[in-house]
């Protein structure tokens, strides 16, 4: 299988090691992903959306073209072209302010272009998905709230966001969340014990490529 990571976090995908003020627990994990996904020989395209450069802002331009069910942005239009390989998406980002940071919120904004990775069949009715291998999508978010606190009082906005009111409208429905929260307060063995595990999940979860 064919698995694209959109990962989203300032220091980038190299900032996995244990090293004070350079380290970043989501690019910890995006590491045992990828090592999971590697062990079954499944194929990994990565989108670093900060070491891409990738600009979050729809300008007018943008927007013009986005209308016109075109891309102005030719990095965004290169991810798009590389979506459209992709067996399974999965997301990787910090949450802040119950929400994800600017740069993934613009992926979806300007990556996502009715007539190129959707379409809207009739008003109001659910979207058809135009890549046309995606099964599935895994999103691994980091925060400081406890999950019960973010999903049961705080309505667990970020599902909502990318699974309900994104791929759920286009057609997906393999969707599958996986929440880290209080990290900073954990010990070493601790948030090294959830790495392993997460690496078994990625592991175990397609335990053989698709030729």
């Amino acid at each position: 299988m064919n698995f694209v990571i959109v990962f989203d976090h300032p220091y980038g995908a190299l900032a996995s090691e244990n090293v004070p003020h350079q380290r970043s627990y989501s690019a910890a994990l995006l590491a045992s992903v990828i090592k999971g996904l590697l062990s079954n020989g499944h194929g990994i395209d990565l989108f670093d959306l900060h070491a891409n450069g990738f600009n979050p802002v729809m300008s007018g331009s943008d927007l013009a073209s986005w209308r016109q069910k075109r891309t102005n942005d030719p990095l965004a239009a290169d991810y798009q072209r590389r979506l459209q390989a992709a067996d399974h998406i999965i997301f990787i980002f910090p949450i802040w302010w119950e929400g994800m940071p600017a740069l993934m919120k613009g992926f979806l904004d300007k990556v996502f272009v009715k007539g190129i990775v959707y379409e809207e069949t009739k008003p109001g009715r659910p979207f058809k998905c135009l890549l046309p291998r995606l099964k599935g999508v895994s999103m691994l978010t980091i925060m400081s709230t406890p999950t019960f606190v973010y999903r049961w009082f705080l309505g667990n906005p970020i599902a909502k966001m990318v699974f309900r009111g994104t791929f759920r409208k286009m057609g997906v429905n393999n969707l599958k969340w996986y929440n880290y929260s209080g990290m900073e307060n954990r010990s070493l063995e601790q948030r090294q014990s959830y790495l392993d595990k997460t690496e078994r999940i990625f592991a175990t979860r397609w335990k053989r490529a698709v030729v």
